[in-house]
């Protein structure tokens, strides 16, 4: 983007790995995600976690996000996903949020292009239950095409996005669900933008691999109830590789790669 209209692009100030400013766009140029899947693991997609929280760590307020977002942190949420095949997001966020489009911006889907992906991500949704309502502007865009991963043997009605299921016939599996998205669906590079819950159970399950993460100079409280990582189940604390910092305005914004439990890891992935 390319900034929407009338909307300055912001400039980022590097801190590391080298000091200098760049906008969103600059910064993941750089990223090809899509690359390290096959290295990393042939069974599951790279999977990479994109979230917002406060400097005492809660992910919204009010169970939104938009009232600690920012320019330049919406401007980097976009441009991350020009760098991946597949955007995932839980049935909770995607109700609160009401998401549309993935890539609503001409010029962005152009980006994708560039890079040799589809003009548009596959969004991926998480719903246990299928708890979702087929007026959400996501389900009811024709121009997007949606896998939704479930337990319910039920199917939407009335949407008019190309929607497709992945169903377990118990309780969800997120393994399976991404190995068999990889597999069958080409789906090399994800970004999940959350809930918490979606977030920590993918991090249960060893199944994340990056984090991105905006930390805003506020201070929510108890207006704010979840972390990122909210009920995560691990034995240890997993170690985080900072890769690079940056800073607009007091806030930061981090990119990390994820260890393995108690591991420090050294290095950034490529």
């Amino acid at each position: 983007m390319t900034a929407a209209r009338n909307e300055p692009l912001v400039a980022l100030r590097r801190l590391l790995p080298a000091p200098g400013e760049l906008t969103a766009d600059a910064l993941v140029a750089e990223l090809r995600p899509w690359e390290s899947a096959p290295a990393q693991r042939p069974l599951r997609p790279h999977v990479a976690v994109n979230m917002v929280h406060t400097s005492d760590g809660r992910a919204a307020v009010h169970g939104r996000t938009g009232p600690i977002s920012s320019l330049a942190d919406r401007q980097l949420f976009h441009a991350l996903r020009t760098r991946v095949d597949a955007v995932m997001v839980g049935a909770g966020t995607l109700r609160v949020e009401r998401y549309g489009r993935m890539v609503p911006d001409a010029a962005r889907r152009a980006q994708r292009r560039a890079a040799g992906l589809a003009p548009d991500p596959l969004a991926i949704v998480v719903s246990g239950s299928l708890d979702l309502p087929a007026d959400l502007p996501l389900l009811q865009d024709p121009s997007s095409r949606v896998v939704i991963v479930t337990s319910s043997a039920r199917s939407l009605a009335g949407v008019r996005a190309q929607v497709e299921y992945l169903r377990a016939e118990e309780a969800l599996d997120l393994p399976g669900a991404l190995a068999q998205l990889r597999s069958d669906h080409g789906v090399r590079a994800i970004l999940c933008e959350g809930g918490p819950h979606l977030n920590a159970s993918l991090l249960a399950h060893g199944l994340l691999d990056e984090l991105f993460l905006t930390t805003v100079p506020v201070l929510a409280g108890a207006t704010g109830a979840l972390s990122i990582m909210d009920g995560a189940a691990l034995e240890a604390p997993l170690g985080l590789s900072l890769c690079w910092m940056l800073e607009h305005e007091g806030e930061l914004f981090a990119r990390y790669a994820i260890g393995a439990p108690g591991e420090r890891r050294v290095g950034a992935p490529t």
